[in-house]
């Protein structure tokens, strides 16, 4: 394994969720974890000072899980030498129309600090101050300083995989990972309909829309509805 390989893994390894969030993940809405990402300054290596912490806030949101099939990720890995092949080998593994989730994210960072104090201590101060706030969205997460990124979004894997279950059920209830014959979720079609209504009232670009049908494969379907809105004026 190449030193970067080496560094990441030691920071996945060395990366413990000391207090995961209350709540899992939202099924019909964004979620917004705040968290605090603790580490041992760099630097305590070469100084031997354990009297040191590094505080990371920030704040991640994942937006609301969206419906895809390995059909439609296939067509998302544009631009990239092998992403044909690998398309290919999720469709034989799962099947085209296979619906699935997929999650997106963005990290706020809110600042770093450096505390004169010991981690234990550290990490009690935070959960008494979370207790205090009762925010149930709230982690505290032990990590790597120089790969603190890379810690961080360990816990956003864990706190994704925790939360599919749930998430899943939830859209199953509602039928919305219920397959048309054209291999398109019901949820997507949804989404898709929602588009429209956006692009329509001027809130969407319609070339947005266009890629969304594209992904899908069905471009067709909608093809006169499409451009409608341009004879409309809604697609300027």
């Amino acid at each position: 394994m190449d030193t970067s390989g080496e560094r990441i893994e030691y920071a996945i390894t060395n990366t413990v969720v000391l207090r995961p969030p209350r709540q899992r993940l939202a099924t019909f809405g964004e979620t917004q974890v705040y968290y605090y990402l603790v580490s041992e300054p760099v630097y305590t290596e070469l100084t031997h000072n354990q009297g040191e912490t590094v505080v990371r806030e920030g704040k991640v949101t994942a937006e609301r899980p969206k419906i895809v099939t390995p059909f439609y990720l296939g067509n998302l890995f544009q631009g990239f030498e092998h992403g044909r092949e690998y398309a290919d080998y999720v469709r034989r593994k799962y099947g085209s129309h296979e619906p699935g989730l997929l999650y997106r994210y963005r990290n706020e960072p809110k600042g770093t600090n450096i505390v004169s104090s010991p981690m234990p201590e550290v990490v009690t101060r935070l959960h008494e101050l979370i207790e205090k706030e009762k925010n149930s969205l709230a982690a505290i997460i032990k990590g790597v300083d120089e790969m603190w990124d890379v810690s961080l979004m360990k816990f956003i894997h864990e706190l994704t995989s925790q939360s599919v279950p749930g998430n899943v059920s939830e859209m199953s209830r509602w039928g919305l990972l219920d397959v048309d014959k054209s291999g398109v979720p019901a949820g997507a079609r949804r989404r898709i309909e929602d588009t429209f209504l956006l692009v329509e009232n001027g809130n969407a670009d319609p070339s947005h829309l266009r890629a969304e049908l594209d992904r899908w494969g069905v471009f067709w379907e909608y093809e006169d509805r499409f451009l409608n809105l341009f004879r409309k004026g809604k697609g300027h």
